[in-house]
């Protein structure tokens, strides 16, 4: 084998994995793209607005909470179910209460179900934007604001949908900057005899 067929192979064989690295490092990004261009494991869709049309027919939304097995806070929906018109604008409530004497941060991921209702369902405003910081002892109403598009009724499988569940998981997160500084000398005073 010539050196010149060798150097070759060894460039073949050192693209080969790095080209898998790069897929592996895109396909989090285009996974996630796809699920809310699609809907598709029932991502759901952000709203800039009310829709602007409603419909005489109605749905009913079931909330559902649930914790991350490391997360130390209770948390649950104020309400466990809604019914209102297909482009009605909904307002629900989730509480949170932190039980413990830290400083916890968490952040919401959520769902919808069925899936295929996940492109309809339209939040406007949702604590699911942002992390939440609660103190110790401290309890929180967080309010999402939804809606599910007209459109619904005209897709070939999410128009026989008749019952929707938006469910939200709490999982841990580190506190910003200035919430951990302050959390630490809040405890080093507490802690000074």
């Amino acid at each position: 084998m010539s050196k010149d067929s060798s150097n070759k192979t060894a460039l073949r064989i050192a693209i080969i994995p790095a080209f898998m690295l790069a897929m592996a490092f895109a396909a989090v990004p285009f996974y996630d793209w796809f699920c809310r261009v699609t809907g598709f494991g029932g991502v759901t869709q952000v709203a800039a607005d009310a829709s602007e049309e409603i419909l005489d027919r109605e749905i009913t939304v079931r909330f559902d909470g649930s914790l991350d097995s490391n997360m130390r806070w209770d948390f649950k929906p104020v309400q466990r179910t809604m019914t209102l018109r297909i482009g009605e604008t909904g307002l629900a409530f989730y509480e949170a209460h932190n039980p413990t004497d830290e400083v916890i941060a968490g952040t919401a991921s959520f769902n919808v179900y069925p899936y295929s209702a996940g492109y309809f369902f339209n939040k406007i405003q949702c604590f699911c934007f942002e992390q939440q910081v609660l103190q110790p002892g401290e309890t929180v109403l967080m309010p999402v604001t939804f809606y599910v598009d007209p459109e619904i009724v005209d897709d070939r499988e999410a128009k026989y949908v008749k019952n929707i569940t938006l469910s939200y998981t709490f999982h841990v997160t580190d506190l910003p900057d200035q919430q951990a500084s302050l959390a630490t000398d809040t405890k080093t005073k507490v802690n000074k005899p």
